[in-house]
């Protein structure tokens, strides 16, 4: 954390998502606590997966490396100086938005680190002005997991043991239009310093004790909720799909009741976020499915209920969306989204039904409502009252008995 607004900040080595800067700040708000209800105001306003292999792709991550253009100067080709040639820089994503260039050449192409291996860098970053505004001397994290900046894990994977790189990444790979305050403006634009230290395989998850699962499945979780407060729902998705895969693998060691208990409240907190992301992009399917895994473990979990309950609204089922509703108001009755969203429902769940009979008249030939007796006789005033039509059908009646009587006699 920088100790002041102008002086860079400075983190001790360890991994990613530990307070360093490319993790979730530390008073960052946490969607699945009790202010997650706040968050849950703000869909309101804004009137707001299938499966996950479904979603969109992120946005570039997880690309081979990108082979060395013709008119470039592969890596390995480079001197120990920076030249100021713009032929040495590559593109990396050939838009001219981040690019890359060595400073120190690496041990060569085959010790560039994999996707999904753990790496330690050495970072130094800066503003187009020179501020420091980051300096690490041994940042760790999973390569292609979007622990840290787009920037980063997109080049690291281009870089060779023991180079040293210079990045230049347009903000769209950094921080974006919200920044990081306060060192961090709003669309700047980042240098970045990198040194490839070591890479190695990530640990079995098979073999993680129960605390290292949980350490290691929060730091996941508290890096979608990073994404989602920076309005990226994909990544955000991508983070918390990837802290259930870790909650969900087999484990080869026993873990105690409280490690099992802990386990289960960090999957749900990732579900119900997991939900919350996907409502944001409207993968109404896939957040009912969430939801749905939320309330097999905790049938009165309020988010759950809550964010289904919007859910079956957005798709139109009011019916059903009504008393679910009702079930998280009467777990918490003075929670006033409920209560907004639950009078929304009902309003519209009328003007349906208004809606749906006045469609059902006109298929049965009545297009306004003027069935009933009373506007039938409006319509009508030439029409005899059924009495008298009974009393003259009975006299009738009696004619034509009498008749045959009199008629057998003679």
């Amino acid at each position: 954390m920088a100790s002041s607004g102008e002086e860079p900040r400075s983190s001790s080595p360890g991994r990613a998502g530990t307070g360093t800067e490319l993790s979730p700040t530390a008073d960052a708000t946490q969607l699945d606590t009790a202010e997650d209800f706040e968050v849950l105001e703000e869909e309101e306003e804004e009137e707001e997966e299938e499966d996950l292999s479904e979603l969109p792709p992120l946005e570039d991550v997880g690309r081979p490396p990108a082979p060395p253009r013709e008119d470039t100067q592969a890596p390995e080709q480079g001197g120990g100086e920076a030249a100021e040639d713009p032929q040495e820089w590559l593109d990396v994503l050939g838009s001219g938005l981040l690019k890359k260039k060595t400073l120190v050449p690496g041990q060569g192409v085959d010790t560039r680190p994999r996707k999904g291996q753990d790496v330690t860098i050495r970072l130094k970053a800066t503003l187009e002005d020179g501020s420091v505004v980051e300096e690490n001397p041994a940042l760790t994290f999973t390569l292609g997991d979007c622990d840290v900046l787009q920037a980063l894990d997109l080049c690291v994977q281009l870089l060779e043991m023991g180079e040293t790189a210079l990045i230049v990444s347009d903000a769209k790979y950094c921080y974006g239009a919200q920044g990081r305050s306060p060192d961090v403006p709003p669309n700047a634009a980042l240098t970045l310093e990198v040194e490839l230290l070591a890479a190695r395989d990530a640990p079995d998850l098979e073999l993680l004790s129960g605390k290292e699962k949980i350490e290691l499945a929060n730091r996941k979780r508290e890096r979608g909720n990073f994404f989602y407060q920076q309005a990226d729902y994909v990544l955000a998705i991508n983070s918390y799909d990837i802290a259930l895969k870790i909650i969900s693998s087999s484990s080869k060691v026993d873990f105690s009741p409280d490690e099992e208990t802990e386990l289960l409240d960090v999957k749900v907190k990732c579900l119900n976020n997991l939900a919350a992301s996907q409502l944001k992009l409207d993968h109404y399917e896939a957040a009912l499915k969430s939801c749905n895994l939320v309330l097999e473990h905790q049938p009165g979990n309020i988010k759950a209920l809550f964010r289904k309950g919007k859910v079956l609204a957005q798709q139109g089922e009011y019916r059903e969306a009504i008393p679910i509703l009702k079930a998280a108001l009467k777990l918490e009755p003075s929670n006033k989204t409920i209560h907004a969203e639950l009078s929304k429902l009902v309003k519209k769940h009328a003007d349906q039904k208004n809606v749906e009979t006045e469609m059902y008249r006109k298929m049965l030939g009545n297009p306004s409502a003027a069935g009933t007796p009373g506007k039938c006789k409006d319509k009508l005033p030439w029409s005899i009252p059924w009495k008298w039509l009974f009393g003259a059908t009975a006299i009738a009646l009696g004619g034509v008995a009498l008749s045959v009587v009199i008629a057998a006699r003679n």
